[in-house]
């Protein structure tokens, strides 16, 4: 389901939905990009109309950006913040409810994971209700899960609150990149998907730094008590000035593939997140039961493609430059979020830094990260991807490095820089992965494209932050055995976990390398040229409408940047 604004942005105040006239079609009846569409139902007519949507808005927004993204933009970064703002709690909470790290650890795992189970619903969800109706239930259920978190009075029940925050924020993401995937023209997305960066890459990183401020006033309640008037403030904005494009669609859910893609991915990071308390054999069998179970939501969706309403389209795999864009936002979340999770912890239980000096100390690298956003975009559209990626992936993994050598007493100067390169290096490599990823599609994937992107990003990171914390208490109780201080054995265990996120890191370098340097007019994209094997698209072969296939000299750009 896209979104966009009338041409004069004379949007009604009384909230009602108006669909935008386009050219060849009467107001409300613009057909929608049907993802997961089989040849012979109309596949390349939903493109064709995605493309008439496409350059009716663009022609207004070419060089600047749509104020509908801009508002999707303000509520996902709302949403997003969610993610690693109780970081900095994590030490309040461990006293306050008699908890564990490994226990405290959930508070972000079962956000990402809430996500990762949620969003891949949310592809077959945008394109069954209109625009408003999906961005209203996302904000709505986010609050919701906001008053659960303020006043909850146990750590069970403040779980429930972030399990329903995450459901609200996992409709954001695939909204707001489906929507920028059909307001914004080709040559134009890397910018504008440099400013989307803030709110989807920037936001976690700012995280701890919100949080340390706030917790400065009073409780760790206080974090749920400021995000509610901020999100309430976006939903109104929003509301107001969204408008649909298109029906909703008819069609039914696979609840089955929602079941096994929820079992499967809870069983495999419940696992993981339990090696070191319970035996290897546990361990192995609560693990491989999730790897079996996400393996047969995988098959089900192939069979499901053949009758055209899978729950999350896997031929988006078929696209080489968005495979290689999914292995990078994979490795990078891993390596990211494992160690965002750990920082703060040091900073304060080893260093005995306040949760606001910890907030301080973390925020220029999530201001370089926002700032840099931007013109990252720029260079992107100017230069493509390889020249980018490839030294903010060496960059990632030199800063992973220098923290992996932390001690009791490095001294904060290099703390700090090793923590502003690793930001800004994530700027460098998110910004261009995200646009060649779902550039490499054709439109009627977008919608399951963003949410794969979205769900692996939210397992990525879950994965990262509970294998971080298994090898840091491993390592940990070993050293404490041996006879360490509790302060030497945590630092001890934090090394390890930055080593190994150090040397996933260096995988993103290899990947960086397959991608396109420069661009070309090929539009590999929308003509299928990457879409071979078994259960490609359909419509791969068959020849796109020129702005789709990004052929027409005008609008050429994005998908030039695809694999070689």
């Amino acid at each position: 389901m896209t979104a966009t604004l009338r041409p004069d942005d004379t949007t009604p105040r009384d909230g009602a939905a108006r669909a935008v006239p386009l050219e060849g079609y009467p107001a409300g009846k613009v057909p929608e990009p049907r993802a997961g569409t089989d040849v012979g139902s109309g596949t390349s007519a939903s493109a064709s109309a995605s493309a008439r949507v496409s350059a009716s808005v663009s022609a207004d927004t070419r060089g600047r950006t749509p104020l509908v993204v801009k508002l999707l933009v303000g509520a996902t970064f709302v949403a997003i913040l969610n993610e690693t703002i109780m970081i900095n709690a994590v030490p309040r909470l461990m006293v306050d409810f008699g908890i564990t790290p490994r226990t405290a650890q959930w508070l972000s795992t079962v956000f990402m994971l809430t996500m990762a189970a949620v969003i891949p619903v949310t592809g077959w969800f945008l394109q069954r209700v209109t625009t408003r109706t999906a961005y209203g239930i996302a904000m709505a259920t986010f609050c919701v899960g906001t008053v659960i978190g303020a006043v909850a009075p146990t750590f069970s029940v403040l779980l429930v609150g972030r399990v329903i925050q995450a459901a609200g924020t996992a409709v954001m993401m695939p909204l707001l990149m489906t929507t920028l995937m059909t307001v914004v023209p080709e040559q134009d997305r890397g910018r504008v998907m440099g400013n989307v960066t803030m709110a989807m890459s920037c936001a976690p990183a700012l995280g701890p730094a919100v949080s340390g401020v706030i917790l400065q006033l009073g409780s760790w309640r206080l974090i749920f008590v400021f995000v509610l008037p901020a999100a309430l403030a976006v939903a109104v904005a929003g509301l107001r000035h969204l408008e649909n494009v298109g029906e909703p669609e008819a069609g039914t859910l696979s609840w089955t593939s929602v079941v096994l893609a929820t079992l499967g991915f809870s069983a495999l990071l419940f696992g993981l997140s339990e090696a070191g308390a319970r035996s290897n054999v546990s361990v192995a069998l609560i693990a491989g039961a999730g790897v079996a179970l996400v393996a047969a939501f995988a098959a089900l969706q192939v069979r499901l493609q053949r009758a055209g309403g899978p729950l999350l389209d896997l031929r988006t795999l078929t696209h080489s430059s968005f495979r290689v864009s999914l292995g990078l936002m994979a490795v990078v979340h891993v390596a990211f979020l494992g160690s965002m999770f750990l920082l703060p912890l040091y900073l304060q239980d080893v260093r005995g830094l306040s949760s606001l000096q910890t907030g301080l100390l973390v925020m220029p690298g999530g201001l370089a990260m926002g700032l840099l956003g931007p013109a990252v975009g720029r260079l992107f559209d100017k230069f493509g991807a390889r020249p980018l990626v490839v030294p903010g992936a060496v960059g990632m993994t030199l800063a992973l490095a220098v923290l992996s050598q932390t001690g009791t007493g490095t001294p904060y100067a290099l703390l700090l820089a090793a923590h502003i390169v690793l930001m800004a290096s994530l700027a460098v490599v998110l910004t261009p992965v995200f646009s060649v990823g779902l550039g490499g599609l054709p439109p009627h994937l977008y919608s399951h494209g963003s949410s794969l992107l979205s769900t692996i990003m939210q397992v990525a990171g879950a994965f990262g932050t509970a294998l971080a914390v298994v090898i840091l208490q491993t390592r940990s109780d070993r050293l404490t055995d041996a006879g360490a201080s509790a302060s030497d054995a945590f630092v001890g265990g934090m090394r390890w976990a930055l080593m190994v996120a150090a040397v996933a890191a260096v995988l993103t370098v290899l990947l960086g390398t397959r991608l396109r340097s420069g661009a070309d007019t090929g539009g590999t994209a929308a003509t299928g040229a990457d879409a071979t094997g078994p259960g490609a698209d359909a419509t791969a072969t068959e020849p796109e409408p020129a702005f789709a296939t990004g052929a027409a000299p005008a609008e050429a750009g994005l998908t030039s940047h695809a694999m070689r």
